[in-house]
């Protein structure tokens, strides 16, 4: 299995004070499940992570559920409240600050390989891509509600269910009524 240790520390190594951070908890597993697989990660002395063993017991878990991981990437100050959290909470909330604080300079990577002005580019254009890509997909659903609210309803606005479900109500209410004067009416014959 592939670890992220080694990008998390490229991240690290670039901020110290996220080191400082990690340090008082040296020694620390902490284990990621995502259901399909678990990541179980162990704080070094430096502050940096290292792989721990599969059979470690964790100091703190993380159980995320796969379907919110697209939700968790979208809006990374809320990740942590799609997680369940066991354990250690103070190493608990040392990720949560580490995961909403700690940024990639993706253009000062590529810079190094490419040099400045291509990766400004490459993020330029990474970025308008995204930012495409959520365009799309917002006018996407947009149109899809559309189609299936009017011209292929198999979606009800919320205002009709309302005032269906109001019209109901009156329907058995006048239905109710109408059987107490058909009883009143046979007792009257009878």
């Amino acid at each position: 299995m592939i670890s992220i240790a080694p990008f998390i520390n490229h991240l690290l190594a670039q901020e110290p004070w996220a080191r400082d951070t990690l340090l008082p908890h040296a020694g620390k597993i902490a284990c990621i499940d995502v259901q399909v697989m678990q990541l179980r990660l162990k704080v070094a002395a430096d502050g940096l992570l290292e792989g721990a063993e599969p059979t470690a017991t964790p100091n703190v878990t993380i159980r995320v559920k796969p379907e919110d991981l697209p939700l968790m990437a979208q809006q990374r100050e809320k990740a942590f409240s799609f997680v369940k959290i066991e354990g250690d909470a103070d190493f608990a909330n040392t990720i949560s600050d580490l995961s909403q604080n700690l940024r990639w300079e993706a253009e000062s990577d590529l810079s190094k390989l490419f040099g400045d002005i291509a990766a400004a580019r490459l993020v330029g254009g990474a970025r308008y891509m995204v930012k495409a890509a959520q365009e799309t997909h917002q006018k996407l659903q947009e149109n899809l509600a559309e189609y299936f609210l009017e011209e292929n309803p198999m979606l009800v606005r919320p205002a009709e269910v309302t005032r269906f479900g109001t019209q109901m109500n009156k329907t058995r209410d006048d239905v109710e009524r109408l059987m107490k004067r058909i009883e009143k009416m046979e007792r009257m014959r009878g």
